[in-house]
């Protein structure tokens, strides 16, 4: 399986153990992601339209550093799932989805029309972080609950074939004794948070389970009940296809 994600570090935090949690279970997934630090939808449509190499490619979860433009990462190999999202401080603003979302999505189709169009459903803010009150919700299940309603309304508007719930396993990290779930607030911790989306993208692509998979070669320290937790939480989730 060949995956594609049109993102921003949001999309380099959920795929960087992905390939290496399909190997220990004997799957052959490879996933690459075009970065740029905070990127948004409308960026994204410009970038489409300029063909600029404005992306870092991450491959398998490290930086080749290579850039590339959309269209090179687009055509550079048969894709089997293409992923897109919304930056985060416009994450909880339906407005600020239109028009780009659906053209990109549209620009996506004609370059690989075989491939299958999902969405990643991006997180809120860490509880009594400074930048929920930049974007102005009180709190982190304020903004949560936005971010849903707009990433519902995305999917439908662009006709995804599937939401991957990134945002709402963050959310139930948190109500299930993970204490930490953000690095700085923004961005999730680089061993369970990054791991746990890992195992969401995996079930939710695959659709096998995760109950015994045996990654455990973190960037930092994961416990054992920390794993348990995440995997109880992610088999809970319905896969994609």
């Amino acid at each position: 399986m060949n995956v594609l994600t049109i993102s921003n570090s949001f999309g380099v935090d959920a795929t960087r153990y992905l390939h290496q949690i399909a190997r220990q279970e004997g799957v052959e997934l490879n996933d690459a992601c075009l970065y740029i630090s905070g990127c948004v939808l409308e960026r994204h449509y410009r970038n489409m339209i300029s063909e600029e190499r404005a992306y870092e490619l991450f491959y398998n979860g490290s930086n080749t550093c290579f850039k590339v433009s959309m269209k090179e990462a687009l055509l550079n190999r048969s894709w089997d799932i293409i992923s897109i999202q919304q930056g985060s401080f416009h994450s909880a603003f339906p407005d600020k989805y239109d028009p780009y979302a659906e053209s990109v999505a549209a620009y996506i189709r004609e370059c690989c029309p075989k491939a299958k169009l999902i969405v990643q459903q991006t997180w809120a803010f860490q509880e009594g972080n400074e930048r929920l009150d930049r974007v102005g919700f009180p709190s982190q299940a304020a903004m949560f609950a936005e971010i849903e309603k707009a990433y519902e309304k995305m999917v439908k508007t662009v006709d995804a074939e599937g939401l991957i719930p990134s945002g709402k396993l963050v959310q139930l990290l948190g109500e299930n004794g993970i204490e930490k779930t953000h690095r700085d607030g923004l961005h999730v911790t680089k061993g369970l948070g990054r791991y746990a989306l890992g195992l969401l993208w995996y079930r939710m692509l695959t659709g096998r389970s995760v109950a015994n998979n045996a990654f455990r070669d973190f960037d930092e320290p994961v416990t054992e009940e920390e794993i348990a937790i995440a995997t109880r939480l992610v088999e809970s989730f319905q896969p994609v296809f």
